[in-house]
């Protein structure tokens, strides 16, 4: 049977150290490839051209271009099939809700674990989307009317972000058991494949409960469906 290709996996960031530490990480495991890396915004758009990475660990604060337009960039170009993981030191509600806005496949914290940002680069590179149970909390408080911590900085200042718009549902679609079940694991952040785990069910089963859920609710992506769990009491 042939051995699958490596994870492609391109890092963008503006320090240096950083971004050996990320590699160091990364290249430990067998089905990951670090391939490339940048050191600004308008650089990691230029090698996720040419190299085609499946996953790009994304900085956001960075010079030249910052890692969110890069982000916008790199999610709008037809001819780029690359998945954005945003990687960054900065706990700030604006940031997360512009690379959710931006399309961003997910958005971690580079005080996580090695181990969370293998399984990241993992998760997004399968197409899923990463929400940690703490973001989606942060999702559901903005949704709900809570607020954030948004707090502009000196260097940055900028007007509070918005999350994307929440999907609508009509209860006269009800969701099935098992739909409900996949509902509810990804509310708790599990990926396709660890849904499948848990279940005991095939990926490509799981993959057509997400879409059913989805398209029962109306909702774009997986954040407007945990968003609609969570508001509906689907979830918690």
């Amino acid at each position: 049977m042939p051995v699958p290709e490596p994870l492609r996996v391109l890092l963008v960031d503006d320090h240096a150290m950083m971004r050996a530490g990320f590699r160091l990480i990364l290249e430990a495991n067998d089905d990951i490839a670090v391939v490339g890396e940048a050191a600004t915004g308008a650089e990691g758009v230029a090698a996720t051209r040419e190299l085609r990475p499946d996953v790009v660990c994304m900085d956001v604060q960075m010079p030249d271009m910052d890692g969110l337009e890069a982000t916008r960039r790199i999610v709008a170009d037809p001819d780029i099939a690359a998945a954005v993981l945003i990687v960054t030191t900065f706990d700030r509600d604006d940031y997360l809700f512009d690379a959710l806005a931006a399309g961003a496949a997910g958005f971690l914290l580079k005080n996580a674990g090695p181990e969370e940002l293998v399984r990241a680069v993992r998760v997004a590179a399968a197409g899923d989307a990463l929400l940690s149970p703490e973001v989606t909390r942060r999702v559901i408080a903005r949704f709900a009317g809570g607020g954030g911590r948004d707090v502009a900085s000196p260097a940055r200042p900028r007007a509070a972000a918005s999350p994307p718009e929440p999907a609508r549902w009509s209860p006269g679609d009800p969701l099935t058991e098992r739909e409900t079940e996949v509902l509810q694991l990804m509310a708790d952040a599990f990926s396709n494949a660890e849904i499948a785990q848990r279940l005991y069910i095939g990926e490509a089963t799981v993959k057509t409960h997400v879409s059913n859920v989805l398209a029962k609710l109306g909702a774009r992506d997986r954040v407007q469906a945990v968003v609609l769990a969570y508001r509906h009491g689907l979830a918690g």
